[in-house]
């Protein structure tokens, strides 16, 4: 079996990165992901030539939405500038022919009922061009989150079912934000799988924190919390393309897909 692993890169080169570092993939942020300003991409010769350059060295790209977003919120000033933002990046990452746009889940307050953010979600689901498959990612804290927890991720796929373009609505497993949220890593694929009917991409990190401490905080493979032979078997029982979130250098992603390739 032959395993698609990859890692995270700057956007001002991400095919020179990804040869540099020997991956068949990468991912990468299109401007601030801190900011609620339009995506800006970094790379000089514009989307096209971006596209172009990836389609010849055969590199498939995948985009990481801002960390602002928040479709499930009930205030007005969050979930609206929310879904903008959201309709800009899948935009622009269909014009770099990227594979899809990964998004973290969001959350309500204490204050609303839950049930809100899974309707807020359909329905900015149901308002999107979806000209790039979005990727719904697991999330590693937060009491009121829509998608910490799999019966929360649950609910959530129950809505946005309903929703046009359902088909272009993917799931993004990370291992790290599983660990903190507090699920047992020990087939969390296969039940995943029985929930979304998909895994669209794999999010590999260790942990530097306890499990269920809630702490998106992630480290190098084998040096965090989560049993090794666990994240192995994430990526072999998930069959699908695996991005690292190890961070540091290319050399040190790199030393990280090579401890994942040796164990596989």
């Amino acid at each position: 079996m032959t395993f698609e692993l990859g890692m995270t890169v700057d956007q001002s080169d991400p095919v020179g990165e990804a040869l540099r570092g020997q991956v068949p993939i990468v991912q990468i942020q299109i401007g601030d992901p801190q900011s609620w300003k339009a995506p800006k991409l970094g790379f000089e010769d514009g989307p096209e030539a971006l596209r172009e350059q990836a389609e010849r060295a055969g590199v498939g790209i995948y985009v990481h939405a801002p960390y602002v977003i928040n479709v499930a919120s009930t205030n007005n000033r969050i979930r609206i500038p929310s879904r903008k933002i959201l309709q800009q990046h899948v935009s622009a990452a269909a014009a770099i022919g990227a594979r899809g746009v990964i998004v973290h889940g969001g959350h309500v307050t204490a204050n609303d009922d839950p049930a809100q953010g899974y309707v807020n979600w359909f329905k900015a689901v149901d308002g999107l061009r979806l000209e790039c498959p979005i990727l719904i990612e697991n999330t590693a804290g937060g009491s009121h989150a829509m998608a910490r927890y799999l019966d929360s991720i649950g609910r959530l796929w129950e809505q946005l079912a309903k929703a046009s373009d359902f088909d272009q609505v993917g799931f993004c497993l990370d291992t790290c934000h599983a660990h903190a949220s507090g699920e047992e890593l020990t087939g969390i694929v296969e039940r995943a799988r029985a929930i979304t009917g998909r895994i669209d991409l794999v999010h590999l990190n260790d942990s530097r924190d306890v499990a269920g401490s809630g702490a998106d905080r992630h480290t190098h493979l084998g040096q965090g919390q989560i049993d090794p032979d666990l994240l192995v078997e994430v990526v072999k029982q998930a069959d699908a393309p695996t991005i690292l979130e190890t961070h540091g250098s290319i050399e040190d992603q790199a030393a990280d897909v090579a401890w994942l390739r040796q164990r596989l």
